[in-house]
């Protein structure tokens, strides 16, 4: 249980950090391939922000190869919530203002403002993702891979979000995962799957049980 509280603790604090996209096709000048970054950079944005709720499963692994898997569910604008499978006692949600972590065995809670996170290029509106993203190659036309990350703050660390070109997904491309890197150059990898939009979400699932008792709710 420990190496899995480890795994979660480091991607909770690499949420506190910052985005990567990939170009489709070399182009011929360096003003036209900054400029068609720059397109894929916003578009990536718009796919985000045409979300309105989703939930996926996810499976989170760190540096080590060790895992644990959820479902994940988001509601736009600032609610998110990492349900960890049966058997770890952990919990991520936001209720639109902090990203919080519990931890039911320990009995410990930590918090971090989401407009200073990375994770605030999925649930901040206000957030200006494209003044810290950047489009990264990868030589695949069907992916789109972009790396956030505020150089004003390295200790939020890097998170690179990862699309696939798909039509029926909003935006045209779907958010498939990511890789979050922390100031201790500690890496976790966020991969999703059984992708679903548009479906009511109430907004007791973006609240929590403190373990610490009632003097803290």
């Amino acid at each position: 249980m420990n190496h899995i509280k480890t795994l979660i603790l480091h991607t909770g604090a690499a949420f506190t950090a910052a985005l990567v996209v990939c170009a489709p096709a070399m182009l011929a000048t360096p003003a036209a391939a900054e400029a068609q970054a720059q397109n894929e950079v916003d578009r990536a944005i718009a796919a985000l922000r045409a979300v309105s709720t989703m939930q996926a499963s996810f499976t989170q692994t760190d540096a080590s190869g060790r895992r644990a898997t959820g479902t994940v569910t988001l509601r736009r604008p600032g609610r998110i919530r990492f349900q960890y499978a049966p058997g770890i006692p952990m919990l991520i949600v936001s209720d639109g203002a902090a990203l919080t972590f519990v931890d039911y065995e320990t009995r410990q809670v930590q918090r971090w403002p989401i407009k200073s996170s990375p994770l605030g290029a999925l649930l901040d509106p206000n957030r200006d993702v494209a003044k810290f993203g950047r489009l990264i190659e990868s030589g695949d036309a069907n992916w789109v891979t972009v790396e956030v990350r505020d150089r004003s703050h390295p200790e939020y660390g890097v998170i690179t979000l990862r699309f696939l070109r798909k039509g029926s997904a909003p935006g045209g491309l779907e958010l498939m995962g990511w890789t979050a890197l922390d100031s201790q150059n500690r890496q976790t990898l966020i991969q999703l799957s059984g992708q679903r939009y548009g479906m009511a979400v109430s907004d007791r699932m973006f609240r929590y049980n403190d373990p610490r008792g009632p003097s803290h709710r």
